[in-house]
């Protein structure tokens, strides 16, 4: 995605340059910027694009999950519609360089990724608790306590099956 982004800034940047001024552009030149823009589409549909929707399903705890789930839509439709309101201001702003500035975040959405969201494969839901507690960043906001009312509330503890 960051590649596909980096080559169609350059390819606007060198067709149009700073002032953006349209000119006749070759239809194979059109071609080559579309074909590049499905690839990153088609990108960020296998990757990032359900990471919004996977991660939040995932890392909250059973007893939240509802309320997590409502903030993660309600987040995620408010900046959809906020940055469909404001990507052709952009792209007339920032010409190819909006494309440059949307492979920064991809950047920062893999450090971020990377650093500091824990794996969660193969973790029960209600040890969930306990990976936020041993990460190295979160560990300052989860605490033991809330370890120990997990455990007080789960099945296995009150004897249920």
């Amino acid at each position: 995605m960051l590649i596909c982004q980096i080559i169609i800034a350059i390819s606007i940047g060198l067709k149009f340059g700073i002032s953006g001024n349209p000119g006749t552009l070759p239809i194979w030149y059109a071609a080559f910027v579309v074909v590049f823009i499905c690839i990153y589409v088609a990108g960020f549909a296998w990757s990032w694009g359900p990471l919004g929707w996977l991660v939040p399903s995932e890392i909250f705890p059973l007893e939240v999950r509802p309320a997590g789930q409502s903030l993660n839509v309600m987040v995620n439709m408010i900046f959809t519609f906020f940055i469909a309101e404001i990507f052709t201001a952009m792209l007339c702003a920032f010409k190819f360089g909006l494309f440059l500035f949307f492979a920064f975040f991809v950047a920062a959405m893999t450090v971020f990724m990377y650093f500091y969201l824990p794996e969660t494969k193969g973790i029960p839901i209600d040890d969930m608790t306990k990976i936020w507690c041993q990460h190295w960043y979160w560990k300052r906001y989860v605490t033991t306590n809330q370890i120990d009312d997990d455990i007080q509330k789960s099945p296995q503890h009150k004897g249920q099956v």
